[in-house]
C-alpha cells in the first residue's frame, strides 16, 4: 500500500515538476548561459567565455554583494525580534483577534511595494511629514534620515514583515502548551522556557521565515533605490545597471548567478536543518 501511495504521489507530482522546470529552471539556465558569453555577444551558440566572472572579481562588485547580504541579514534579525511577540500572540494568546491582525497584515500586501516605500520617502525626506511637524512644534529639522543603510533596513523590515510573521506563527503553534507548562511547574524561568522549549520546538517556522525573508531581502532593489539613493549600492543595482544602461548581459548574468549561488547555498543549508515531515504532520 505504501509503495502504491508513493507511486501515485510521484505521478501526481509530474505536472507540478514540469511547471517548475519551465518556470524556474529554464530561465535560470538561460541566465547561466548568458553569463559565459563573450562581451557584446547576444547569442548562446558560442565557445564558453568566463571573462564576466573575472570582471566580477576584479572590479570590486564584492562590495555591493556584501551590502546586499549584510542588509538582508540585519533585516532578517530585526524581523525575527519584531515578529516573535506578534507571532506568539497570534498562535497562543489573541484567539479571535488573530483574524483581525491577520487581515491587517495581509491588506498591506494589496498596495504596491513601491507606493508604500514612496510613503516612507515622503515621511522621512527633508521637508516631509516628520520634518514638518518637528519644525512646526519644536523648531527642529530632520536631516540625514534618508539615503543610508539603516533606512534601507527599515524598508526591508516594513515590506517583508508578513513573510517572517506567518511562518513564525505556524512554528510557534507547533510548540505544545503542555511542554511549556511542565517546564514552568518545574521551576524554569520564562527566559529558560524561551531558550530551551520555544526556540527549539519552533525552529522549523523560524528557519522557513528567516530563509524567505533573507532571500527576498538579498535580491531587493526598490528599497535601495528609493530609500538608499546612490549612497548605498547593492548587488541588485549593479545587475540592473549591467543589463540596462551598460547593455553588458554577460556581466549582469554573472552577477545574478553569483548572488543566486550564494543564496541557494544558504537556503539549502537551512532547509537541510528543517524537519519537513514534522511540518507536514507526517509520522516518522
Amino acid at each position: 500500500m505504501d509503495s502504491l501511495n508513493r507511486r501515485m504521489g510521484s505521478l501526481s507530482a509530474i505536472p507540478m515538476g514540469v511547471l517548475l522546470m519551465l518556470a524556474f529552471l529554464a530561465p535560470l539556465g538561460v541566465v547561466a548561459g548568458f553569463s559565459i558569453m563573450p562581451p557584446n555577444v547576444f547569442d548562446l551558440a558560442h565557445v564558453p567565455d568566463f571573462s564576466a566572472y573575472v570582471q566580477v572579481i576584479e572590479q570590486g562588485y564584492w562590495t555591493s554583494l556584501a551590502w546586499s547580504l549584510g542588509l538582508a541579514a540585519a533585516s532578517t534579525l530585526l524581523l525575527f525580534i519584531i515578529c516573535w511577540p506578534l507571532a506568539f500572540g497570534m498562535a497562543k494568546v489573541f484567539n479571535r483577534f488573530t483574524v483581525v491582525l491577520l487581515l491587517a497584515v495581509v491588506i498591506t500586501l494589496f498596495v504596491s511595494e513601491n507606493i508604500r516605500l514612496f510613503g516612507w520617502v515622503l515621511t522621512l525626506m527633508k521637508g516631509g511629514l516628520i520634518d514638518g511637524y518637528l519644525n512646526a512644534w519644536f523648531g527642529l529639522e530632520l536631516s540625514g534620515a534618508l539615503y543610508n543603510g539603516p533606512v534601507i533596513v527599515l524598508g526591508l523590515v516594513y515590506v517583508y514583515l508578513p513573510f517572517m510573521l506567518f511562518p513564525l506563527a505556524q512554528g510557534i503553534a507547533m510548540v505544545p502548551d503542555d511542554a511549556r507548562q511542565a517546564a514552568m511547574d518545574l521551576g524554569a524561568s520564562r527566559w529558560r522556557v524561551f531558550l530551551e522549549i520555544d526556540l527549539p520546538l519552533a525552529s522549523p517556522g523560524i528557519l522557513v521565515g528567516s530563509l524567505i525573508s533573507f532571500v527576498l531581502a538579498a535580491g531587493a532593489l526598490a528599497e535601495s533605490k528609493l530609500l538608499g539613493g546612490q549612497e548605498v549600492i547593492v548587488i541588485a543595482d549593479d545587475i540592473e545597471s549591467a543589463f540596462s544602461y551598460g547593455q553588458n548581459w554577460p556581466l549582469g548574468s554573472a552577477l545574478a548567478m553569483v548572488l543566486i549561488l550564494i543564496v541557494a547555498a544558504l537556503a539549502i543549508f537551512g532547509l537541510s536543518r528543517i524537519d519537513l515531515d514534522r511540518i507536514m504532520g507526517r509520522a516518522g
